[in-house]
């Protein structure tokens, strides 16, 4: 697959080497994103055609550890390395050292997996920074993919690490336009299919693979679901690390959201214990749901919902996790058939979600979002506000453009309206078909 997008991270990443290599200071950078988001193809992209070092954290014996990026340091950069360094101590001064009459990026490739192989490290790597950056051209790149590690390694006060990165890139998955994008190089767009893709991969690089080996014009669920399938054990991979021993309880929660409990008090009623702890870790350590509450509620409204971030995640947990199983028993037949039952008004949801994003792409609006009154009543799909010009955009969004009925939202909005005194309102459907416009040219929302 080709590479796309991602020209903004590379600018910086190169900008920083370049930086750390003209100025007597090194620059620590940190690079986070979820697993197969395409982490290690960016930073290999960024400097296939500079100096640089990658170092990968695999899980293994720290002198194992030594030994093998010793064997890298006399290859890569062609400098001598005397006697048999076995610990990761000894491996940064020599790099440190080096940086100081010659530029260098260092790559640490799963970086918190340093908590298996020497905790202890993180505070050596403190002090040999700490004393060596002022004299260093080197740019030391920290890139993981454990988010919640990441952060409490850097961000944490209790940690050595605390403040000493310079920059922070945490990587996105793919925007629906690159999707279309990459679905057009391949003459293999259409609206159904940037839909599916979307909502199957939430844009993340490996699971686009996936889709364009499983994806021939026929029917993809059996491609996706059955015995060989990798996404029947994705999203426990993904996770399960992650969460750690109380992965259950997360599972649960996350299970019950997809099926379309998504306030509080439903979680709770389904799982029949408090969330609140997991809910507020899943949203700010996690970073794997959101929060969202009506366009214009008032603060500390009650009126709470929660959404997982990831498209695929969804899918998983809605179809794999939820009929896990029937997956025991190799019924996949039966996956296929729950799928194409619900796949209608399930691949709805994500299609707001994409119009959503071409929304927010415009760059003339200052708030999007959705609406709802108490009791989940007047549902409106999109909120989009431009607060400088005081205009405002009310849709409807609709699969088929034949269900979009403008005087049925004209009747639900009439309390938002009411609230949006003093702006120009316009009310707007959107289906399907609006896919190929917004896809093709700049919509004139």
């Amino acid at each position: 697959m080709n590479f796309y997008n991602r020209e903004t991270e590379l600018a910086l990443l190169q900008d920083w080497s370049q930086a750390a290599a003209t100025h007597h200071s090194g620059h620590m950078s940190l690079v986070v994103g979820r697993r197969r988001v395409g982490k290690t193809a960016l930073l290999n992209r960024a400097f296939r055609d500079s100096p640089c070092l990658y170092l990968f954290i695999s899980r293994k014996q720290e002198s194992l550890l030594c030994e093998e990026f010793t064997d890298q340091i006399r290859a890569t950069l062609d400098i001598p390395v005397f006697g048999k360094p076995s610990r990761l101590r000894e491996i940064m001064e020599i790099l440190l050292q080096y940086s100081q009459s010659n530029p260098l990026t260092v790559i640490l490739d799963e970086f918190q997996d340093l908590y298996r192989v020497n905790k202890g490290f993180f505070s050596e790597l403190q002090d040999l920074w700490d004393r060596y950056k002022p004299k260093s051209h080197m740019h030391l790149i920290c890139c993981g993919s454990l988010y919640s590690l990441m952060t409490r390694i850097f961000q944490d006060q209790r940690e050595p690490l605390f403040g000493r990165a310079d920059h922070r890139i945490n990587l996105q998955p793919l925007k629906p336009r690159y999707i279309a994008e990459l679905l057009k190089d391949t003459d293999r767009f259409c609206p159904e299919r940037l839909l599916s893709w979307y909502m199957l991969s939430g844009g993340v690089p490996k699971y686009l693979e996936w889709l364009s080996d499983a994806d021939k014009g026929t029917d993809i669920w059996p491609s996706l679901v059955n015995e060989h399938s990798l996404i029947l054990e994705e999203g426990h991979y993904r996770l399960a690390e992650e969460f750690g021993p109380e992965h259950g309880i997360y599972f649960s929660i996350m299970g019950a959201i997809a099926s379309g409990k998504t306030s509080r008090p439903e979680i709770e009623s389904v799982l029949e214990t408090s969330v609140g702890p997991h809910l507020e870790r899943l949203e700010n350590d996690f970073d794997i749901l959101s929060r969202h509450t009506p366009v214009l509620a008032n603060p500390g409204t009650r009126l709470l919902r929660y959404r997982i971030r990831d498209a695929f995640l969804a899918f998983w947990f809605r179809f794999i996790y939820r009929y896990r199983s029937a997956i025991e028993i190799g019924n996949y037949a039966f996956i296929c058939q729950i799928i194409e039952r619900d796949y209608p008004t399930w691949s709805g949801l994500w299609l707001e979600q994409i119009i959503r994003e071409y929304m927010a792409d415009s760059g003339k609006f200052s708030l999007i979002g959705s609406y709802w009154e108490r009791g989940n009543q007047n549902e409106i799909d999109i909120v989009a506000l431009n607060e400088l010009d005081k205009t405002a955009i009310i849709a409807e969004v609709k699969r088929n453009p034949a269900n979009i009925r403008l005087s049925r939202l004209e009747e639900k909005s009439l309390r938002l309206r009411q609230k949006l005194k003093g702006y120009s309102v316009e009310l707007k459907g959107y289906s399907m078909s609006d896919l190929e416009v917004i896809t093709d040219a700049e919509e004139k929302w």
